[in-house]
């Protein structure tokens, strides 16, 4: 497994991009360039990855692939295409994006995302955009999410069944789809059924960590990794039992600061459990 988050120094080559890497210890990246980068440079950052043993994660194709609006959903299926192909050119383990949402807000919870007919428009748009660049390295993958699809282990089952793609992975975010106080208290069982059941489909993972606030009903929050409740020990230890460069990558934290911190707890539950990060 690797570690892996964010860069804060500017770089405009790879040998840059490679030494502030090696300065923050990490063994993975996100994908250093966008769809705009030339064939060349694209090539010269997956030789420098290599080159490191730097695994590249995945890139980020954050759109809204499910939107009610005809010129937007256009727009987001034509960009997950184009980043789907550049982690296919550049080596990155998958093209990473949500659903979507059939509402207003990209990301956000709608009626529409539990009609009958939204789980066939995600498969569909899916394999269009699988189709479109036939992959044969990297993977598509659908970030786990609470009010959209897939938004439980089941879901994501379903999913990878009914897209039939070889191209469709999985990428998991277990905060995400910490819902209710029961997951909450019973995260490590929870970690150990999403391995077991979506295990050799997992892509990449993202590192956070939730928060249960007592005011009533329920309030669920997402924090820095060591501020919350998820149980890191078993989800270091069942990422381990997959491929030595599955990765965890840190993200959604306010600097460099956050980030180093996080970092540490990480290194420091992994070090107490005995296990160690690629790369790095």
């Amino acid at each position: 497994m690797r570690l892996g988050g964010p860069t804060f120094r500017q770089f405009d080559d790879p040998a840059v991009w490679i030494a502030e890497l090696r300065r923050l210890g990490y063994g993975a990246a996100y994908c250093p360039v966008d769809e705009q980068a030339d064939a060349a440079t694209v090539a010269d950052y997956a030789r420098a990855a290599q080159a490191a043993d730097i695994v590249i994660a995945e890139v980020g194709a954050w759109s809204n692939p499910l939107s009610p609006d005809t010129g937007v959903r256009r727009a987001a299926i034509e960009l997950c295409q184009k980043r789907l192909a550049l982690a296919e050119a550049i080596g990155a383990r998958c093209c990473v994006n949500i659903a979507g949402s059939r509402g207003t807000v990209w990301d956000g919870p709608d009626p529409a995302n539990y009609a009958d007919d939204t789980f066939d428009l995600i498969v569909a748009v899916t394999r269009e955009i699988i189709d479109a660049v036939r992959p044969t390295r990297a993977c598509y993958t659908l970030e786990t999410m609470p009010w959209i699809a897939p938004d439980s282990i089941e879901s994501y089952q379903q999913l990878i069944r009914a897209i039939d793609r070889r191209a469709f992975g999985v990428h998991l975010d277990p905060v995400n789809l910490i819902t209710s106080p029961g997951l909450y208290f019973r995260s490590g069982g929870f970690l150990r059924e999403c391995f077991a059941r979506l295990g050799p489909h997992i892509r990449s993972c993202h590192a956070k960590d939730v928060a249960l606030d007592p005011r009533f009903i329920s309030h669920l929050s997402e924090v820095r990794p060591g501020l919350g409740n998820l149980d890191y020990v078993t989800f270091l230890t069942e990422l381990s039992r997959l491929d030595v460069d599955a990765p965890l990558m840190l993200e959604h934290l306010e600097g460099e600061a956050d980030y180093a911190a996080a970092a540490a707890h990480v290194r420091a539950i992994a070090a107490r459990a005995g296990l160690a990060f690629a790369g790095t």
